[in-house]
């Protein structure tokens, strides 16, 4: 692997802005959590993760950059919205990664402690529950109550999926009380560190990272 402390933003030229209509367009959270990863680069190196998933890859920017890094890995993502699971295949085969996208809900169909590393930007928005559950762009962003109720469910599968010595990087803002996650997170036996912490515009976001 490379020794650069750097994690490259993959291009996006390929992209079609219509495009977005139907997928999440990268934004500030996406680049956090590249900006999360590439903090804890050094990190995953010792690591040398052999598979890494991205849970809601969307564009598929943030498992594309990780891809890049980690060209040993084997990287997977999956989404809902089977347009981002498109999306993701091309962004990652525009950067010359290897990249296997599966359209499911979350990750409930994985074999058991698989994982090496799994990456999650959630739809956090705080919404009506009824507003939760599409397949379509809403799915990107409405995240029920406390902007939570997506993240909860994958929260419940992480210590299935995970490897032992595995870690889980989760985006979040603050509306989602994090603190909550943190707690959820301790009952299932994982230590937790905030990696990186930003305030954009009229949020605050961070990236925590979750380990044994």
């Amino acid at each position: 692997m490379a020794a650069s402390t750097k994690m490259k933003t993959p291009y996006q030229n390929h992209i079609d802005k219509a495009d977005f209509d139907h997928v999440y367009e990268p934004a500030e959270d996406s680049f956090l959590l590249i900006d999360a990863l590439e903090k804890d680069l050094h990190y995953l190196k010792v690591k040398n993760p052999t598979f890494c998933l991205e849970v809601g890859s969307g564009s598929g920017v943030v498992i594309t950059a990780f891809g890049m890094a980690f060209p040993n890995t084997f990287c997977i993502s999956t989404d809902i919205n089977f347009k981002a699971c498109e999306m993701s295949a091309t962004t990652a085969n525009y950067n010359n990664v290897l990249l296997e996208p599966v359209n499911m809900d979350l990750i409930s169909f994985f074999v058991d402690k698989k994982f090496d590393v799994i990456i999650f930007n959630p739809p956090y928005v705080v919404t009506k529950t009824e507003e939760c559950g599409g397949t379509d762009i809403v799915a990107s962003w409405a995240g029920g109550v406390k902007g939570r109720e997506v993240t909860d469910r994958l929260l419940n599968m992480i210590p299935k999926k995970l490897a032992e010595d595995g870690t889980f990087y989760l985006l979040l803002i603050e509306e989602n009380i994090p603190n909550e996650v943190v707690e959820i997170m301790k009952i299932y036996g994982y230590k937790s560190e905030l990696v990186i912490k930003r305030r954009v515009r009229n949020e605050h976001q961070l990236v925590l990272k979750f380990y044994k």
